[in-house]
């Protein structure tokens, strides 16, 4: 990845981009693609030891690695998607936070963020509040604000990265396909 990066900034890439051409974020998975296939290929040439089997010199630390990391993706056009998706959540969870903080009601909600991604159905709001030491009606207010401010704040999100803001709700669709699938 540093190598794309490296390359891309080496070559200035961003100076020919227009918005009227596409997404920014299709540019970008088209480029890394090209940079991957561009890669594989010199990889594969014989002066390069296409055939040969490469060893890791690693090998003490081989059993710990190969445990915690995950599979590779059957797909890497859907993990590239998927891992956008999770990075623009995480910036509006972080968002959401300093507003939060900013507000004084930090402590509230550290209290209730955990309940920002899971139905509704599957809060038990009673249980839950006797936990945090909280009225079950507090509980769902402070819930259902924060989920309010969550759907504004993702939907800015979302178009900032757009040219259209027309486009808004269908990338939104996108992306909970992407974290569903």
């Amino acid at each position: 990845m540093q190598a794309f990066f490296a390359r891309f900034l080496e070559k200035n890439y961003l100076e020919g981009l227009a918005a009227e051409r596409g997404r920014f974020r299709a540019f970008l998975l088209a480029s890394l693609k090209h940079f991957l296939s561009n890669d594989w290929d010199r990889s594969q040439a014989q002066k390069r030891g296409g055939n040969a089997e490469h060893l890791s010199l690693k090998w003490q630390d081989a059993d710990d690695r190969f445990h915690i990391d995950p599979p590779a993706p059957e797909n890497p056009e859907c993990q590239f998607d998927r891992e956008w998706a999770l990075a623009l959540l995480d910036r509006v969870i972080t968002r959401l936070a300093d507003e939060c903080s900013r507000d004084g009601k930090a402590c509230r909600f550290a209290q209730a963020k955990g309940f920002l991604t899971v139905g509704q159905d599957a809060i038990p709001y009673a249980q839950a509040a006797k936990q945090l030491g909280l009225e079950e009606g507090t509980l769902r207010v402070a819930v259902h604000r924060l989920r309010k401010r969550y759907r504004e704040l993702l939907h800015d999100e979302i178009a900032q990265t757009l040219e259209n803001p027309a486009q808004v709700d269908e990338e939104l669709r996108s992306l909970l396909a992407t974290l569903a699938g």
